[in-house]
């Protein structure tokens, strides 16, 4: 059955498409137009504004697309999003705000105080991989996937919690504390093992843990969630298995194998460029302190 019959609404969100076009008008506005009446502010990068529009883009396809309508027909769709949500979109979101901007935000008294202590990275750590968890308990998703208010509220601090996690591995803010070189390889391999049990709980149980993926009745009242009522009550539909020839437990396994293998090829990438940014800096200070060491030398010759 096609996704066509949930109407134009469900499939591209036009209310969630207008609030991306706002927050990049608002990005736009702060960094060019107004970035004049802001102390300190220096011009936004061409780098910065990719990597913020491409945030964007992505916000988009992961939660106002058709995609997110799939998500909740498919755990594996709902798997991918997550992971593209919470590895990419998050790092990319933080690296295309300017760091005068981030100054200005923690300069704010009681918020600068709460954000650095939770982009702290033991804490960071940690809470990320409790939320990452919790969102995997089959009676916590299948609880927040019935409440739209429950829903948005922990998606948010979801995703608060993968900006917490990513801001010690990008952020370059002066006067922040930073992760260099070996700790931070060894802070995104944490990350990756602590995620792992998450994982591998979907991925090796051998029947459908999620009510809101098997039962008709629960994956009805989910679909509500993203499905105008007139339309849903409209249609003669009582599960999944019209929209997909896969088992539910197939499907379920699926989620976790996406979540692990995307995890995996991210961390293995940021490692990778953590490496060689480390490796050449510990080459450029040898070079240095070799030529310092040539310079003392040749002083100390021509005093003898």
């Amino acid at each position: 059955m096609p996704l066509s019959i949930f109407g134009f609404k469900a499939l591209w969100s036009p209310w969630f498409a207008m609030s991306i076009l706002i927050l990049i008008g608002v990005y736009f506005v702060v960094t060019i137009l107004w970035r004049d009446k802001f102390k300190n502010s220096q011009p936004v990068t061409r780098k910065q504004i990719q990597y913020f529009l491409i945030s964007m883009v992505l916000l988009y396809i992961i939660k106002g697309s058709p995609a997110d309508l799939l998500g909740h027909i498919l755990f594996s769709v709902h798997m991918a999003q997550m992971a593209l949500l919470l590895l990419i979109v998050a790092p990319l979101l933080l690296l295309g705000i300017p760091n005068w901007i981030w100054k200005k935000v923690f300069d704010v008294k009681i918020l600068g105080r709460v954000l650095e202590v939770f982009t702290k990275p033991v804490i960071s750590l940690t809470v990320f991989t409790i939320m990452f968890s919790l969102n995997h308990y089959p009676m916590i998703l299948d609880n927040v996937k019935l409440s739209m208010v429950g829903h948005a509220l922990f998606t948010i601090t979801l995703f608060l919690a993968a900006l917490f996690l990513w801001w010690p591995i990008v952020n370059t803010l002066e006067g922040q504390p930073h992760l260099h070189g070996l700790k931070k390889i060894g802070y995104v391999i944490l990350s990756a093992i602590l995620i792992t049990p998450a994982c591998s709980l979907i991925i090796f149980v051998d029947h459908p843990v999620y009510e809101t993926y098997s039962s008709g009745e629960a994956w009805l009242q989910a679909m509500a969630l993203c499905v105008p009522a007139g339309t849903l009550s409209g249609l003669t539909i009582s599960g999944p298995e019209l929209f997909t020839n896969m088992p539910t437990l197939y499907d379920q396994q699926l989620g976790g194998i996406l979540m692990k293998v995307i995890q995996e090829l991210i961390y293995v990438f940021v490692i990778g460029k953590v490496f060689i940014t480390w490796y050449r800096h510990e080459q450029l200070n040898a070079d240095e302190i070799t030529q310092r060491d040539l310079l003392e030398r040749q002083k100390l010759s021509m005093h003898g």
